[in-house]
């Protein structure tokens, strides 16, 4: 980016990608699937691993996808339309909406499927090589949390390698966030307590995308 980002675009980038990563999917595709408030099973996360607590798979799938696609369309819309590096901007604020958006009472989801959506629409290669770590690690250990964590933890990596330089402190920042969300995950693995994926166990586990 060689000139600077002017504040009307930034602001304007910091709203859309707020707006789109604050549409609660989780919830609506709970409720449409019959399961109710999403919110009152399970660990109470709006994300897909939550839904599919609910035994819905179909809604699990759906907000999987909607949670990251409203990621990709908030940096897609502000690259195309905005100032060069506004997608940036965008990208911050759909996690942050998708973490906290205001009409649930900043209560959302830990950010996962968002951030993928994301990854994939800056640079594909590298939304491809974070899906394909948890994917990986998923095969191994079976523990979604921590696929995620090990995921996201070596995006802002995937991004220097290939050269997306003014991507790297995005990905580091984004990535901290989402591992903060993670804490009690983290708590839980370190303990060996963390439920493998496929398990029974009707707890806060997961990594709530």
């Amino acid at each position: 980016m060689s000139a600077p980002l002017p504040v009307t675009a930034a602001l304007a980038a910091l709203a859309l990608g707020y707006l789109l990563g604050a549409i609660p999917f989780g919830l609506l595709f709970a409720w449409l699937s019959g399961a109710g408030d999403v919110r009152k099973i399970g660990s109470g996360n709006i994300g897909a691993t939550n839904v599919l607590r609910t035994g819905k798979k179909w809604a699990a799938a759906a907000t999987l996808l909607c949670d990251g696609a409203k990621g990709a369309a908030a940096v897609l819309i502000a690259r195309h339309f905005l100032a060069p590096g506004a997608e940036i901007f965008a990208a911050l604020a759909a996690v942050l909406g998708h973490l906290f958006p205001l009409w649930l009472g900043f209560k959302g989801g830990k950010g996962v499927a968002t951030y993928l959506g994301i990854a994939f629409a800056l640079f594909w290669p590298v939304g491809l090589l974070v899906a394909a770590t948890w994917l990986a690690v998923a095969f191994v250990w079976r523990v979604s949390s921590l696929s995620a964590l090990l995921a996201i933890a070596l995006s802002p990596v995937y991004f220097f390698a290939f050269g997306q330089r003014d991507y790297v402190p995005l990905a580091v920042l984004l990535a901290a966030l989402i591992i903060f969300m993670h804490r009690e995950n983290i708590r839980r693995l370190l303990a060996g307590e963390e439920p493998r994926i496929g398990s029974k166990k009707n707890g806060a586990g997961g990594a709530g995308a």
